[in-house]
């Protein structure tokens, strides 16, 4: 039993020198008092349990170790990550191949959904979650919110309420302790999470769900949201035809650039290039002003030219809210049924119909960033060509030296005497 004990001291040790050495600020819900929450948990369960000493010191042991991954991995790896740095440790300490491997199968069994069998892996799984029923999981939820953008994970967060109720419906406490225990407020948790996820679809209008999660009691503050929604409304639809603005006037310079260079170039293939074969000094410039015109004329073209995406979607984009449902590019091609059924999907929840607009007007500065830098380097090829031009026909009309008749000066006139 003081072999034991010495072993789960050093692991303690161990787990804190590791949490110490990697201390990243972005672990606000997988740091070192969570672990120690989900130790005090597992003996607190296991109490109630007879359990031989070597079956307890396994459980310790893994719930000392089993989120250790998230110091060198990502969320999605992070127990394997936890079980190499168990196996590292206790293979510096013990020759028990057995007591490492079962260490290991009780990290794996907390990746969810998890599917224990033996009592100690409900123990583990049960601690793990223990949260799940206390009033405590409003903050500790925020707190695994948080790490997550955090970590640049802000796909998993959308609809974050939702997912958290899926995600508690999902679960199930293991040990007959924890239901007695926990159940109950697990249930309460569910309720408070359905009632917001309604309140938000059903008793907010956009413009309050946007600015707060609980309407204002406060008819003065009610009013100061109000108006404050409006002028978020107000601004993104000053924005929206700004950039729409801004393409109409890229693409009238666009059409300009290619009216004024298509003359250019007629005139150059109807007049210039007949008297070519006269005037041969005026081969280059004829040439160098064809060139840029027509340079000119193909890049204003590709300032304009639309371009096209697929044009479908999938239910999966629009549940993780991928998917711009205001851009005809991103549904022309699907059915009538999945396009109302998204809409509606849409519409039922404000964050994801203003972030629509709020992607909606980024890609259109997208396509505006392009479509004037397209423009500016055509204005650019089209002045240094129209300049370079002239400077050829001046300086090829001037070195050019015209051809005389000659008259020969000792023939005689029929006139003379």
């Amino acid at each position: 039993m003081s072999t034991y004990n010495a072993l789960l001291l050093d692991t303690e040790s161990h787990v804190r020198a590791l949490f110490k050495q990697h201390n990243h600020a972005n672990l606000v819900f997988h740091n070192l008092q969570h672990t120690q929450n989900v130790v005090e948990r597992a003996h607190e369960i296991a109490a109630h349990y007879k359990m031989p000493d070597k079956e307890l010191l396994e459980l310790f042991i893994a719930a000392w170790f089993h989120d250790t991954g998230h110091l060198i991995s990502d969320p999605s790896n992070h127990e394997e990550k936890s079980v190499a740095l168990m196996s590292e440790f206790m293979l510096s300490k013990t020759d028990d191949g057995e007591m490492v491997n079962k260490i290991a199968a009780l990290i794996r069994i907390t990746k969810f959904p998890p599917t224990p069998q033996t009592l100690q892996e409900q123990i583990i799984c049960d601690a793990d979650t223990y949260h799940f029923g206390l009033t405590e999981f409003k903050e500790t939820n925020k707190a695994m919110k948080k790490e997550l953008v955090l970590r640049n994970m802000n796909t998993m967060v959308m609809d974050w309420e939702r997912n958290s109720l899926d995600l508690l419906a999902k679960h199930q406490f293991y040990t007959s302790y924890c239901i007695g225990l926990l159940q109950r407020g697990k249930d309460k948790n569910m309720r408070r999470l359905n009632k917001k996820i309604n309140k938000r679809i059903e008793g907010l209008n956009v413009s309050e769900t946007l600015l707060l999660p609980e309407k204002a009691k406060d008819p003065i503050a009610k009013q100061k949201n109000s108006l404050v929604g409006r002028g978020i409304q107000t601004m993104l639809r000053l924005t929206s035809g700004n950039h729409l603005e801004l393409s109409r006037m890229a693409d009238g310079k666009a059409s300009i650039l290619i009216s004024v260079n298509a003359i250019i170039i007629s005139v150059i293939l109807s007049v210039l290039i007949r008297r070519i074969e006269v005037e041969r000094h005026l081969t280059i410039p004829t040439f160098l002003f064809l060139a840029s015109s027509l340079t000119t004329i193909l890049i204003a073209i590709m300032a304009t030219r639309p371009k096209v995406s697929t044009g479908s979607f999938s239910r999966e984009d629009i549940l993780h809210k991928n998917t711009n449902l205001l851009f005809f590019g991103n549904f022309y091609r699907s059915e009538l049924s999945e396009y109302k059924w998204a809409m509606n999907t849409m519409m039922r929840d404000p964050d994801y119909l203003y972030s629509s607009l709020i992607m909606d007007i980024h890609q259109l500065g997208v396509v505006l960033a392009r479509k004037y830098k397209l423009i500016r380097l055509a204005y650019t090829v089209f002045t240094i060509g129209l300049f370079l031009s002239v400077i050829a026909f001046i300086i090829a009309i001037s070195v050019h030296t015209p051809t005389q008749p000659v008259i020969n000066s000792s023939s005689v006139s029929p006139y003379s005497s």
